[in-house]
């Protein structure tokens, strides 16, 4: 309960702090539509030369596409702005007034800077989702809807974990910004099923880089196209990303040197 306090007063500071500038807020969220009307579009234009991409029919591949924008909403919204602090704080040395808090120091990194106008980007990814399902004539049973949830939280928690591991090679290497590019590069990927990719690149993305447990699992689990042990499987590499983020966090402050020292 201490940390559902602590994020919720999190929250509520960095939402105050958004609205003081109201028109910006209203400028972002319009370029959020602008983007996602974008990434329509382009979607269209290759179903212009074939009835179906990797398996998977035009509103299909919406459903995906509304589930990468709700995932890029989440690592906006949180991610983004808490890890590039983070590497600011181990240059300058401020990461000793972090590790002084009384609080888990790896939740306060991760949770303290939010930035409220990129749940645009979660609305408008569902939105699409329901749309491209109601275009499909496709309504998920309860089970599927389960299965969503908890694919859908898994892939949430490798984002972050992917995130955070790239992040944390700050405190042993000073230029990590570019990983950041790396990150978002193969995060491109996501925006097509995992079966559009052929051979070693395929298996790259499911086992290597698990892009394929980010976007393509989940939309499988709303059109009915996902089994039991994927869904297994995703808990499965969920739980040991963030496990592994863990032990990587407690071995880097182990060797951090204070700005003090």
């Amino acid at each position: 309960m201490k940390y559902v306090r602590l994020f919720r007063e999190f929250m509520r500071a960095c939402l105050v702090e958004e609205f003081e500038y109201r028109a910006n807020f209203a400028a972002n969220m319009l370029s959020t539509v602008f983007w996602l009307v974008m990434a329509i579009l382009t979607v269209q234009l290759y179903f212009y030369r074939t009835q179906e991409i990797g398996g998977w029919d035009f509103y299909e591949v919406l459903v995906l596409l509304g589930i990468f924008n709700a995932v890029h909403g989440f690592i906006e919204f949180i991610l983004q702005p808490n890890m590039s602090r983070l590497v600011n704080h181990i240059r300058k040395g401020t990461l000793d007034f972090v590790l002084t808090k009384p609080v888990d120091s790896q939740f306060y990194i991760s949770f303290r800077h939010l930035v409220f106008w990129r749940l645009s980007d979660v609305v408008l990814g569902f939105g699409l989702v329901a749309y491209a399902l109601w275009q499909l004539n496709a309504v998920p049973s309860f089970v599927e809807l389960i299965q969503f949830a908890i694919v859908f939280l898994a892939a949430l928690v490798v984002v972050y974990s992917l995130w955070m591991g790239m992040m944390m090679f700050s405190f042993w290497a000073v230029k990590v910004d570019n990983l950041s590019y790396l990150f978002s590069s193969f995060f491109e990927t996501a925006r097509f099923p995992v079966s559009v990719y052929k051979g070693f690149l395929r298996f790259t993305l499911t086992y290597i880089f698990p892009i394929a447990f980010i976007t393509t699992f989940p939309a499988s689990a709303l059109i009915g196209r996902i089994s039991l042990w994927q869904v297994a499987s995703s808990v499965a590499i969920a739980a040991i990303c963030l496990t592994l983020t863990r032990i990587l966090w407690k071995f880097a402050l182990r060797h951090y040197t204070s700005a003090s020292s």
